[in-house]
């Protein structure tokens, strides 16, 4: 590649990561429907490992920053994973031989469901404070600035809605954050900023495994001079948008992943329809 094109492929991954760490959804879901407008010759499988691989390291990168933060419930983290990894193999394994229009198709409609949800949904609540059910695992959360969080929720549908999180995360290439975050804040009861912190240390995980498995199978091959430059971009991105979520109220920033779905949906669906590029 052309130091033209390190250079554009690190600023958009400075792009994704402060995006994908600021809703807690690694960027995945950002970068991999601009990897399909920008390589519309490339097979499905390949750009899901340089998305997959480009989420590890956003993951990561925001998951120290949290960590400094104290936002992440390892407890739950734990849990969530390893009922997610099984299926993350699952899901990267499906993705060979995958026709581009059907998965550009899956994908866009994913993508357009996720945001119409998340739009007509009522905002979920500001405060730290959830009431605790009975029969329930309780967590409480005291973060670096002293602000507390408690909540409980059920670890049955946590560890279940996990793999169906762990599957499509690895097969679509987009981490599995853009799911998971609003399934642990509607389902699950988190706090929204709890959640976003949370959701990227499984999100760390589960990235890992899925790329692990799509580098076994040689889908890393054709990605890898790609990947590099837009590690680099991610890993810078992440710290910033750890530090911007501490100004958002829990809103803000399930609206910001709302209409960052719905716009990139229409991308998708266009390019699937052969009405873009």
């Amino acid at each position: 590649m052309s130091p033209e094109a390190y250079l554009g492929l690190m600023a958009l991954g400075l792009l994704a990561g402060a995006f994908g760490t600021l809703i807690g959804a690694g960027g995945g879901f950002v970068l991999m429907p601009l990897l399909m407008v920008l390589y519309p010759s490339d097979a499905a499988q390949t750009l899901t490992c340089i998305s997959l691989t480009t989420v590890f390291f956003n993951a990561l990168s925001g998951v120290e920053a949290y960590a400094l933060a104290k936002r992440i419930d390892y407890r739950s983290a734990a849990l969530f994973g390893l009922c997610a990894l099984p299926a993350t193999i699952l899901g990267a394994l499906g993705t060979a031989g995958v026709d581009r229009r059907d998965f550009d198709l899956v994908f866009s409609v994913f993508l357009l469901a996720g945001a119409a949800f998340l739009l007509l949904k009522k905002p979920p609540a500001e405060h730290a404070h959830r009431p605790v059910v009975p029969g329930q695992t309780a967590r409480t959360l005291t973060d670096a600035h002293g602000a507390c969080y408690s909540w409980s929720f059920n670890p049955w549908l946590g560890g279940g809605l996990s793999l169906l999180v762990g599957y499509l995360s690895s097969f679509l290439g987009i981490g599995g954050g853009i799911i998971h975050v609003p399934l642990m804040v509607y389902l699950l009861r988190f706090p929204v900023h709890v959640a976003t912190a949370t959701s990227h240390c499984v999100l760390a995980a589960m990235s890992l495994c899925g790329v692990t498995t799509l580098v076994l199978t040689g889908a890393f091959h054709h990605g890898a001079h790609r990947t590099a430059a837009l590690a680099v971009g991610v890993i810078l991105g992440a710290q910033i948008g750890a530090r911007l979520s501490e100004r958002l109220g829990g809103s803000a920033i399930v609206r910001l992943l709302a209409w960052g779905l719905a716009v990139l949906g229409v991308r998708v669906l266009l390019l699937a329809l052969g009405l873009w590029g």
